[in-house]
């Protein structure tokens, strides 16, 4: 199977996740601050949610098959729920470094322009490459990219914030700043992990789509409706990628089954423009039934002619 788009830009998050991890261990060593020895450790999880994010893409893209008939988009979520994990499990690692060192005695790290220069270019490198992902990931609507986006920005507010600590550290001769800048960078980034892991789990619970998306399929089964007498019972489902649309469409009973077919391809093809990778079932029943939901007002009857 070959590399799609989004496959290329997550095998890119991770490619620069390896490049940007050896900057900011290198940056360590050249100073010996623990909040760059923090910001480095967080460095690994990048690596480790890239390399999922790569994966849960690339999975998320086969077909339908007897098993999982409705296709394998929700793996996407699940690779963000991990990826929220570890960025809790490196939160937790920050924090154990940055006590750890306030226990034996902070001292005032030697910061060289070199060292600055290591942590700046990081940094940069970072935030463009959350930039793409986070467009990237939510144009194609796929979690995982943006989850991977959304770690890696924070990352880059972790970095600065340690930059932070670092330039107040020796202005001020203050050492306890540097380990105490650790601590904060580790409350952010469990915030980070948790909002990663509340979004993915509503999306595995089959949350509907927004409130924009909700309006835009119910103008264009207004708008293609014409012919059919009602429709009701609207539900909708998000699956990564895959948008889940299905209603009831009221016909007359005396219609002819083509006739009824011809509406609902005409539905069909009008939500898929509405909404792209729209998945569509459609339940038809004659006039008298009793109605489940919410009714749309539908075209009138020649109105599409």
């Amino acid at each position: 199977m070959a590399i799609s788009r989004l496959e290329a830009f997550a095998l890119g998050s991770l490619v620069t996740a390896l490049f940007v991890m050896g900057l900011k261990f290198m940056a360590w060593q050249m100073t010996g601050s623990v909040a760059l020895l923090s910001d480095a450790l967080e460095s690994i999880v990048n690596v480790l949610a890239a390399g999922i994010a790569f994966g849960s893409v690339r999975y998320a893209r086969k077909p339908p098959d007897d098993t999982h008939p409705f296709g394998h988009h929700k793996v996407e979520y699940v690779s963000a729920v991990i990826e929220g994990m570890l960025v809790l499990l490196a939160a937790g690692l920050i924090m154990h470094a940055a006590g750890k060192t306030l226990l034996a005695g902070p001292v005032i790290p030697d910061l060289s322009a070199a060292a600055y220069g290591v942590v700046i270019a990081g940094g940069a490198i970072n935030a463009a490459l959350a930039f793409v992902l986070i467009r990237e990931g939510r144009a194609a609507r796929s979690p995982a990219l943006v989850a991977d986006g959304m770690h890696v920005w924070a990352d880059v507010l972790s970095s600065a914030a340690v930059l932070a600590g670092l330039v107040l550290a020796s202005a001020t001769g203050l050492a306890w700043l540097d380990p105490a800048l650790a601590g904060l960078v580790a409350l952010n980034i469990l915030w980070q992990g948790w909002k990663l892991i509340s979004s993915s789990v509503d999306g595995l619970m089959d949350h509907a789509v927004d409130a924009e998306t909700q309006a835009s399929i119910e103008a264009a089964i207004s708008a293609a409706g014409a012919g059919a007498l009602g429709a009701h019972d609207l539900k909708t489902r998000v699956a990564g990628r895959a948008t889940f649309i299905e209603f009831h469409l009221t016909v007359d009973g005396a219609m002819p089954v083509a006739a009824s077919h011809a509406i609902c391809d005409r539905l069909e093809a009008a939500l898929a423009a509405a909404v792209p990778k729209a998945r569509v079932t459609i339940h038809v029943e004659p006039a008298g039934a009793k109605p489940h939901g919410r009714t749309l007002t539908l075209a009138p009857t020649g109105a599409r002619e």
